[in-house]
């Protein structure tokens, strides 16, 4: 690792950590080091660039923006490139699903939208709780923290995170227990201790919390149980949405028109730091700067936008391509969690595999990462290896890396803990013998 970093760089950092090299450049879904190793990307960004790293088209109109002086800074002022987003937001994708959202810029990040959205749910339904879920990702700050499930995430705070109440997600207490069931009874009882919140707020999928998939009828039932008691419905599409799902938006395949929608990541294509929060016209309350921000108008990220809107989201193609591919990593998951002990879950090119050994998946990212893939772990222990891949990824360099992982996989299998940190393998690059070898081996075709 660069001695600047270590020398400079906060211990907070982490992703430099677990992929100790220097980046100098990237394209398509590929990552370039400096010392000459490339890597194959099933991180994008941790969701942010859905279309790759500099996808041409997107560049071409930036670079275009910013050498005849566009706007690059305008607070929340009328620019060309705001007008011209929101124009094709509304063409590609609020018209063509029907949905009739106003849109408002709360911030540059996901946690800025999320932040506004239970803010908004608060003020508009005049109850200060919400209720959040299992295993939640919601972001970093305290009103967004507040809503995670994640402990040692929440214990960053320093204080206590309050006006929430935490309810089972889908298939938290197994198949066999209706968790939807449980909200009701706990809202429909006076004697509960449950206030009446203000918002539901929901990942379809939850990606930080495991790869865990809420089914489209859980979703369904949730949205009905918001209505009969009154209830906002917020839906987190800050990573699951821009088409990782395969639609535009997570929800789709559910028939959900939530409230609330709140999007980031992947919503500039180039990950320039943008962030949406939807909202039923209804529910727009605000008054004029009663809630702002410096950078929630983030032109360069206007530009980038529009574009990835009108290049991917003109036609079906891009989702389509979505479903097929994730055919193939559907597979290979499946087959580690059977031959290696575990369960896997994901929908379209968010895909996940909880493995019975927690030490697994962190072990194969490493192995993984030293033969030129990078790709993440999620979960409460970190024990689910999660694919995150560019969604317009080809499908040769998608099998490339999957060999890769499977290699990385079974390598990590057959050692022990004690043997990896004895012999020095954990991390250590395989030779191409190790390679040869361990293909010959492996009994299930990759």
């Amino acid at each position: 690792m660069n001695n600047s970093i270590q020398r400079i760089e906060s211990e907070v950092r982490s992703y430099c950590r677990a992929f100790p090299t220097v980046f100098t450049s990237a394209e398509g879904s590929t990552l370039h080091a400096e010392d000459g190793r490339t890597y194959t990307d099933f991180f994008a960004g941790a969701g942010s660039l859905n279309y790759g790293h500099n996808h041409p088209a997107l560049k071409e109109r930036l670079l275009e923006y910013i050498s005849r002086s566009g706007i690059t800074h305008g607070l929340d002022m009328a620019t060309e490139a705001k007008v011209q987003f929101l124009d094709a937001f509304e063409e590609h994708v609020l018209v063509p699903r029907d949905l009739k959202y106003k849109v408002m810029f709360p911030g540059p990040t996901g946690t800025n939208s999320v932040e506004a959205a239970i803010k908004l749910a608060r003020k508009f339904t005049g109850r200060p709780d919400v209720i959040a879920f299992t295993n939640a990702f919601h972001g970093m700050t305290l009103g967004s923290l507040a809503l995670t499930g994640n402990m040692s995430k929440r214990a960053g705070a320093g204080l206590p995170l309050g006006n929430v109440t935490r309810m089972p997600f889908d298939g938290f207490h197994g198949p066999d227990v209706d968790t939807i069931a449980i909200v009701d009874d706990y809202l429909s009882d006076p004697s509960s201790g449950i206030d009446p919140p203000a918002a539901f707020i929901i990942e379809t999928v939850q990606g930080e919390g495991g790869v865990n998939v809420a089914t489209s009828q859980w979703l369904r039932r949730l949205s009905k149980l918001a209505r009969e008691h009154g209830v906002l419905l917020i839906v987190d599409d800050i990573q699951m949405g821009c088409g990782r799902t395969g639609s535009f938006f997570s929800f789709e395949d559910a028939g959900l028109q939530p409230d609330m929608v709140c999007l980031s990541k992947s919503i500039s294509g180039f990950g320039l730091p943008f962030a949406l929060t939807l909202i039923r016209p209804e529910l727009d309350v605000w008054s004029p700067g009663e809630h702002n921000g410096t950078f929630r108008g983030h032109n360069l990220a206007f530009v980038t936008a529009t574009t990835a809107l009108e290049e991917f989201w003109c036609d079906d193609e891009l989702t389509n391509d979505v479903i097929e591919k994730s055919l193939l990593v559907d597979a290979r998951f499946r087959g580690w969690a059977d031959r290696f002990g575990g369960r896997t879950s994901g929908r379209g090119f968010v895909y996940g595999v909880a493995f019975d050994d927690h030490d697994l998946a962190g072990a194969a990212t490493q192995i993984a990462f030293e033969n030129g893939l990078i790709v993440e772990t999620a979960g409460a222990h970190d024990e689910v290896l999660k694919f995150l891949a560019p969604l317009n990824i080809g499908e040769a360099q998608l099998l490339e890396g999957l060999d890769i992982l499977d290699l990385a996989v079974t390598t990590a299998a057959s050692q022990s803990v004690s043997t990896r940190q004895e012999n020095g393998t954990n991390g250590k690059q395989m030779s191409g013998a190790v390679i040869a070898s361990l293909r010959k081996q492996m009994e299930v075709p990759l």
